[in-house]
């Protein structure tokens, strides 16, 4: 199964440089979700081969611009493109509000329904659950109301043992009973149990994405054991008085967090635009978490 993120946006407030603001895309088995929509998510999907009406998701952490600013755009040219296929949209109640009145005064009404569920910043709740994943949002600490999501692929069936398919001449129809816990019998009256045939199934990976916060620990519980931590580090240390005063993190302080959560890797992303060259926060992060990656546009990374 496919489970990775490919980073669309890295920069905090304002656009700068080689980098826009948040927004990533990610990949479940083939399914695309997006995670944030800041100024010019749509041309960065374009320029990197991503093809936007594969998005069947959205999550928006919060409301300030460099989070959202470019949801209004990408769903006007979903509509423009002919999109008929609903989308989920998850985020802040204001998010509808500002949705609708866009729509309104341009008088689109769109080809395509909007599912629009309202996250609460307040709790940990499981906001989706299907085949493929379940999203949970989480409380984050900062400046306004601001979720985090943790991604959990499902628990898949148990995997058939190629060589055992051939030797003992196994029906096709009977491959998913297998998988499912079914005995088989062969032609001969043998039986054979689902766990002679089968091996464990890979453990489910976890994404987590913290988005704009404050390093206060208040949300470690709800982000522990990810397998890939994203998580804003919008300083170096050296400006930790500053990342107080905005209620943002430190590279520094995101290592720490990956450390004191059990990641097993960290992405450091939402850099200040002051910071042209972006490997002082890299290498600060590793001082105290060596697997540690910046959140480079265009990259993907596997789960």
């Amino acid at each position: 199964m496919k489970f990775e993120v490919t980073i669309l946006g890295s920069s905090s407030s304002t656009p700068i440089f080689n980098r826009n603001p948040s927004a990533q895309l990610l990949n479940v088995n083939e399914k695309f979700i997006l995670i944030d929509c800041g100024e010019a998510t749509q041309n960065q999907l374009l320029h990197f081969g991503l093809k936007a009406n594969r998005i069947d998701h959205i999550f928006i952490s919060h409301l300030h611009g460099d989070h959202y600013l470019g949801l209004v755009g990408l769903l006007s040219s979903l509509h423009l493109n002919g999109r008929t296929k609903p989308m989920d949209i998850f985020g802040p109640a204001e998010l509808l509000e500002i949705i609708d009145i866009q729509f309104k005064h341009s008088q689109t009404l769109l080809r395509y329904p909007l599912n629009f569920r309202i996250t609460d910043p307040s709790i940990k709740e499981k906001i989706l659950d299907n085949y493929d994943i379940v999203v949970e949002s989480f409380p984050l600490d900062h400046r306004i109301p601001c979720t985090g999501f943790r991604f959990t692929e499902k628990q898949r069936l148990r995997k058939i043992i190629k060589e055992k398919i051939d030797e003992l001449d196994i029906p096709s129809e009977m491959i998913p009973r297998i998988k499912k816990g079914e005995k088989f019998i062969d032609k001969r009256g043998n039986v054979y149990l689902s766990a002679d045939l089968t091996t464990e199934a890979n453990v489910p990976k976890v994404y987590v994405y913290c988005s704009d916060t404050i390093c206060s620990w208040k949300y470690l519980d709800f982000i522990m054991n990810a397998d890939t931590l994203y998580h804003e580090a919008t300083f170096m240390n050296e400006m930790l008085q500053r990342a107080e005063e905005t209620f943002h993190t430190t590279a520094l302080q995101a290592a720490e967090i990956a450390i004191k959560s059990n990641a097993k890797k960290l992405l450091i992303g939402h850099f200040s635009a002051r910071y042209k060259d972006l490997n002082p926060l890299l290498l600060e992060a590793k001082t105290l978490f060596n697997s540690t990656s910046l959140a480079i546009e265009g990259m993907t990374f596997e789960i």
